[in-house]
C-alpha cells in the first residue's frame, strides 16, 4: 500500500490508530527490569513492587506483542529471540526519556519533577496525543483526530505540566502554543513513538514477515523512477508493508528525520556542515541538463552559445532552489549573466505543460524528465553544464535503528541504481 502525503506532520495522525500506541510504557519498564535482573523476584526488589505486580506486567505486554519475551527456567527468566528485539527498543525509549529529563533539568530549576516524566506517561497514545496538540495547535482538532474529549486532553496536559512544575503550552483564544519546554518534549516523543511503531514490525520480520509504515522523505531527483521502482518491487513482495512518501522542501524533512517522523531521505546529498547530525550515502553524480520540447529551434543548431540561452524564454524553479542555484553558478563560473525566467515554478507537472506548449527552456535534472526523454517528447539540448554535478543518495539520522521495512526499502533503492546503470 502506497500512500504520498504532505507536509509531515500529517503522519502523526495516520498513527494514531496503530496498535503500537497502545504498547504500556510502564510495561516496557519493568520487561528491561526483568531483562537485566534476570528473575522476577530480582527484579521486583528493584522496582518496589510485589512480584505478582511484575509477573503480570511480563504476561500483558507479551499478550500485547503476540509473543513470548522470556524463557521461564527454575533459576530465573533469560530473554528469547524476540525479547533481545524487544530489549532494543525499550533501551532507545528510555534513553529518549532520560534526555528529555535532562534537557528539561537544563532548561529549569525543576530537576527533581523532571524525574517522573516517564511515570507520567502511560502509552505511546499519550504520547501521540501531546506530539500532534504541539504540531496543530489546535485541541478541537486533535480530539477529534483520536477521538477523545478536550477536557480528557486538558486534563492530561495539566496533570503533565504539573508533575514537571513546567508550563507546556501557552492557551489563548486562538488555540494553544508549544513553549520551549513543550516543543522539546514534543521533538523526543516523537522519537519514541518512532521505536515504538518499530516494535511489532521488528518482531514480525524475525517470523518472516515485512510489515508496518515506512515514511520516506521524497526530494524531486528520486521521485520520477527511482523511488517509484524500488516501491514497487518491495510492495510486490511485502503486501503488508504500508509506504508513505512526504513531498516538502529538505528543510522540512530534514527535521521529520531528525525527529522520527521520516525513516530516510531519498535525493540530493547536503554538505557536511548542514547535516552533521546525519548519515549520508551518495548512490549516483547527476547534473542539470537544459531541456526543450522535441522540434525546437535551437536543437538544430550545431553549436549552442550562452547568447542562445540568454534570448530564449525560460521557465525555472524558484530563487533559492537548489536546480536554480546551481544553474546560476553556472553561468556566474563562465562570467556569463544567468537567464531571467519568464515563469517561476516548483510544481513538474506546470514546467511539463509549459515545455510543451512553447518554445520556453528549462534548467533541471533529466531524471526529472526521464519519461519525456525517453518517448522523444522533450530533448536535451548539448550544451554540458559540468559545474552543476551533485551527489544523490540516501540521508539517514545518525544513531537511528531503521525498521525491517525501511532497510528493505533502502536495499531496493541502492540494487535499482546498480540496475540503472548510474543511472545515467
Amino acid at each position: 500500500m502506497i500512500q504520498q502525503t504532505q507536509p509531515p506532520e500529517k503522519l502523526i495522525a495516520r498513527t494514531k490508530s496503530s496498535d503500537d500506541l497502545g504498547i504500556n510504557l510502564r510495561h516496557l519498564h519493568v520487561f528491561l527490569s526483568v531483562s537485566s535482573a534476570g528473575s522476577i523476584s530480582r527484579a521486583a526488589d528493584a522496582l518496589y513492587r510485589v512480584s505478582s505486580a511484575v509477573t503480570r506486567s511480563i504476561a500483558e505486554l507479551e499478550a500485547s506483542l503476540g509473543t513470548p519475551l522470556f524463557e521461564r527456567r527454575a533459576r530465573g527468566m533469560l530473554l528469547n529471540t524476540y525479547g533481545e528485539l524487544v530489549q532494543v527498543r525499550a533501551q532507545r525509549i528510555e534513553q529518549e526519556f532520560a534526555a528529555a529529563r535532562n534537557a528539561l533539568a537544563a532548561r529549569s530549576d525543576h530537576a527533581a519533577h523532571a524525574g517522573t516524566l516517564f511515570a507520567s506517561m502511560l502509552n505511546g497514545r499519550r504520547l501521540a496525543v501531546f506530539a500532534s496538540l504541539a504540531e496543530k495547535r489546535n485541541m478541537p482538532a486533535v480530539a477529534r483526530e483520536f477521538d477523545i474529549t478536550q477536557p480528557a486532553i486538558s486534563a492530561s496536559l495539566k496533570d503533565l505540566e504539573s508533575r514537571l512544575g513546567l508550563e507546556l503550552f501557552e492557551r489563548s483564544a486562538r488555540g494553544v502554543v508549544p513553549t520551549d519546554a513543550g516543543a522539546l518534549l514534543a521533538f523526543h516523543f516523537k522519537r519514541i513513538l518512532a521505536e515504538l511503531r518499530h516494535i511489532v514490525p521488528d518482531i514480525a520480520a524475525l517470523q518472516g514477515t515485512i510489515q508496518g509504515t515506512v515514511n520516506i522523505g521524497a526530494l524531486p531527483l528520486g521521485r520520477t523512477r527511482l523511488l517509484p521502482s524500488a516501491i514497487a518491487e518491495v510492495v510486490s513482495r511485502h503486501p503488508g508493508l504500508h509506504v508513505t512518501t512526504v513531498e516538502s522542501p529538505y528543510d522540512v524533512l530534514a527535521a521529520g528525520l531528525r525527529s522520527g517522523d521520516i525513516d530516510f531521505i531519498l535525493g540530493a546529498l547536503r554538505p557536511m556542515q548542514e547535516a552533521k547530525d546525519l548519515h549520508q550515502e551518495a548512490l549516483f553524480e547527476d547534473r542539470i541538463s537544459v531541456i526543450a520540447r522535441a522540434g525546437h529551434p535551437l536543437l538544430s543548431k550545431r553549436r549552442i552559445a550562452f547568447d542562445d540561452l540568454r534570448s530564449a524564454k525560460w521557465v525555472l524553479s524558484r530563487q533559492g532552489s537548489p536546480s536554480r542555484e546551481l544553474l546560476e553558478r553556472a553561468f556566474r563560473e563562465a562570467t556569463q549573466t544567468a537567464p531571467v525566467p519568464t515563469v517561476e515554478t516548483g510544481d513538474l507537472a506546470i514546467l511539463r505543460g509549459l515545455l510543451f506548449q512553447s518554445d520556453m527552456l528549462t534548467a533541471i535534472s533529466s531524471h526529472q524528465l526521464h519519461y519525456e526523454i525517453e518517448a522523444g517528447t522533450l530533448a536535451v539540448l548539448d550544451f554540458p553544464l559540468d559545474g552543476t554535478r551533485r551527489q544523490i543518495g540516501i540521508a539517514q539520522r545518525i544513531g537511528g535503528l531503521p525498521s525491517p521495512g525501511a532497510r528493505a526499502l533502502i536495499e531496493a533503492v541502492r540494487a535499482m541504481v546498480g540496475r540503472l546503470a548510474g543511472p545515467r
